[in-house]
């Protein structure tokens, strides 16, 4: 007997809005006791600046957790203690590997509620961190969006936030199409399941001139000085100041340092579902496509795989609803046992073709945003005394350091990684002409695009290796870690 298909509503999902929540984030928590709470993350950017931030919850009392009731008080509190947090590890000269008590212990209660960790995820910046400027509007449209907190107070803080709020929005109705889709498919209803395929590619198209609208309002300077560092988490902090990770205070003594990635787009549901319902593998970065085979589908998993270890830092229904997918995801297999319908054939594919260049735009992304200012760093630190930014230490200062290329250490090879998942997007298009199509395109990729420029100049290279620890943490590429950072 076949599995049944989940049902969104057992897993807090909504049809219309997605991995979103159908409530929109409280801007405020409703009861007073939280006030010591709200009025901090009201003047984070204000106390982070002063670097008063520590010594005011320093002396913060340890708030319980009773006074929250319904779920998005707690999705709200969880937030605000996120950026409370990562304010406090990272906003010093220097960051601290001892979050007090006062934070620590609501944020580990309000954690295992949620079933997430006690981190700044994906979750608290993105998902639960935005708030529509007029009710009425579509959310998933970026003119109507504005985040509840930041670091910063920068446009360009709550622009890169507002993107992947946009385009969960808008890759929303996806969940529940595909859904249909997969009955369809029990049923043998080839032109419901190409409908829905063919939807599904043009709403690909949108998720991806979404993305490509991140250079209007976020710089990339910025971005990397200014706001990543914020968003770095505990995990291979060595180079950034925390060699341990980070001990969350309890009272008891017998605390022991955790370590915690830093929140990612790679904890969207959103992009794991797309994979699992197209039928896409991914293997550890660097391993090759078995070339005697059609399929990797068959072979044993990897249990240490990037993108289990992502879902560990998804909100624990949206985990559950994505491996109960994978027990039900049937569209590869029907259109692979269909392939005379040549109308199915060519709707899967492009399907395929779209999340291919939606990761192409993000590889651009990429380089222009965290390759290109890291050579730009390590180029300025060659030309300085080392007692100009000695004494302070973060995730962009440690990437003026220059060592040896170390095998498994965080993004040496980040840009092959980016590729890698790329390039599985396209292995299982059933038509050779698609395949051709792609691997053309692949060769072709960064000539006349905005984020890469016409033409590559001779000192940026998308292959050469380079110290980075990922958009907003750091990304382990040894023997047994593979999949897709961020996108």
């Amino acid at each position: 007997m076949l599995p049944s298909i989940p049902v969104l509503a057992e897993y807090g999902i909504s049809p219309t809005h997605g991995f979103l929540p159908d409530t929109l984030p409280l801007t405020r928590l409703p009861d007073p006791y939280y006030n010591k709470w709200e009025a901090i993350a009201a003047n984070l950017q204000a106390l982070i600046l002063s670097r008063r931030l520590r010594g005011v919850i320093d002396r913060l009392p340890i708030l319980s957790t009773i006074g929250l009731e319904h779920e998005a008080e707690w999705r709200r509190a969880y937030s605000l203690l996120g950026f409370m947090a990562h304010g406090y590890i990272w906003g010093g000269d220097s960051p601290s590997d001892r979050l007090p008590a006062s934070i620590s212990v609501p944020f580990l209660e309000i954690s295992a509620h949620l079933e997430v960790p006690p981190v700044a995820t994906y979750a608290a910046v993105c998902l639960w961190n935005f708030k529509p400027l007029f009710v009425d509007e579509d959310i998933d449209n970026l003119e109507n969006l504005a985040t509840l907190n930041t670091y910063t107070g920068a446009l360009d803080e709550s622009w890169f936030y507002l993107v992947s709020v946009a385009i969960e929005a808008r890759g929303a109705p996806i969940i529940p199409l595909m859904l249909t889709a997969i009955a369809a498919a029990r049923h043998g209803d080839t032109a419901a399941v190409t409908r829905c395929l063919r939807t599904f590619a043009e709403r690909l198209t949108d998720l991806t001139n979404i993305l490509q609208r991140m250079h209007e309002s976020c710089d990339p300077t910025i971005f990397y000085h200014r706001i990543r560092p914020f968003l770095a988490g505990s995990k291979n902090m060595a180079e950034a100041g925390l060699p341990n990770g980070v001990i969350y205070e309890d009272g008891s003594g017998e605390e022991s340092y955790r370590q915690y990635s830093g929140g990612s787009n790679a904890q969207s549901s959103l992009i794991q579902f797309f994979d699992i319902i197209l039928g896409i593998e991914h293997r550890p970065t660097g391993e090759s496509r078995d070339p005697s085979s059609d399929s990797d589908r068959g072979r044993a998993s990897h249990r240490h795989n990037f993108i289990m270890e992502m879902r560990r830092y998804m909100p624990g229904p949206h985990a559950r609803f994505l491996n109960d997918v994978s027990s039900v995801a049937n569209i590869r297999e029907y259109v692979e046992e269909h392939q005379s319908d040549k109308q199915l054939c060519l709707a899967y594919d492009a399907c395929l073709a779209m999340l291919s260049a939606f990761r192409d735009k993000h590889i651009n992304i990429v380089t222009r945003y965290i390759i290109n200012p890291s050579k730009q760093v390590r180029a300025r630190s060659r030309s300085r005394s080392p007692e100009v930014t000695r004494n302070k230490v973060n995730l962009a200062i440690a990437s003026r350091k220059n060592r040896d290329n170390q095998k498994g250490t965080g993004g040496t090879a980040l840009i092959p990684f980016l590729k890698q998942a790329r390039d599985e997007t396209g292995e299982p298009a059933v038509e050779e002409w698609t395949r051709r199509f792609m691997k053309r395109k692949m060769h072709t990729e960064g000539k006349n695009d905005f984020f890469l420029g016409k033409t590559l100049p001779d000192n940026v290279s998308l292959t050469e290796d380079v110290e980075i620890k990922g958009l907003a943490g750091s990304w382990t590429m040894d023997d047994e870690i593979g999949g897709i950072c961020l996108y």
